[in-house]
């Protein structure tokens, strides 16, 4: 068992750690992703300034991290609880990646990927509700933290797991934590309240729009 728990765990933090958003910038556009724009190295950064089908294509990349985690830790037939260090330890990964000196992104894309494996009727409702935001909002990180907000209580309407709550409640508030100070700067920039709810600045689908 320690040896399979050790093996999720430094297998869930390796695959967190390979920086989808990097390698694509500096694939497609030698460039440093973390050096443009909103500064994060996440799938809505690399959509921004690279364009929306590699964005598209690290979210996705980056979801999978996060369940590919889970699933291994399943697999290797561990406790729930060694299954969640597992999801954390990809989420660690991402946000202090091993091969970029521990400099790394927020963790969102990451953190739906983990919670989409572990409960994946539950965060089909909330994906619903976080897609449905987007496309009326263009903001997606509203879109998220109201999505990740409402989740518990649909596992707990569904599932009525405690671990499974406390779980994705959990992991929601690291992420909170994590995007703190990157929040305040888009508070701090928005010069109308309303842009704090609807992105003036991009389409839903998080391109540049022409000016």
């Amino acid at each position: 068992m320690v040896i399979n728990a050790t093996t999720a765990i430094v297998i869930a933090y390796l695959l967190g750690s390979i920086p989808f958003a990097y390698i694509a910038g500096k694939l497609l556009k030698g460039i440093d992703i973390r050096q443009v724009g909103g500064g994060n190295m996440g799938a809505v950064n690399t959509a921004r300034e690279i364009g929306p089908v590699p964005g598209l294509l690290v979210l996705i990349a980056d979801i999978a991290k996060g369940s590919l985690a889970v699933i291994i830790a399943l697999r290797l037939d561990l406790s729930l609880m060694l299954v969640f260090v597992a999801g954390f330890a990809a989420v660690l990964g991402h946000n202090w990646p091993l091969f970029l000196k521990f400099r790394g992104g927020k963790g969102a894309a990451t953190t739906i990927g983990v919670l989409f494996a572990l409960v994946p009727l539950e965060f089909a409702i909330s994906l619903v509700l976080i897609l449905a935001i987007i496309v009326i909002t263009s903001n997606v990180r509203l879109a998220v933290v109201i999505g990740l907000t409402v989740l518990p209580f649909i596992i707990w309407q569904i599932n009525g797991s405690g671990m499974l709550i406390t779980y994705s409640v959990v992991i929601f508030l690291f992420l909170c934590a994590r995007s703190l100070t990157s929040t305040r700067e888009a508070m701090a920039r928005a010069g109308d309240k309303r842009n704090l709810i609807f992105d003036r600045e991009y389409h839903f689908w998080q391109s540049r729009k022409s000016k």
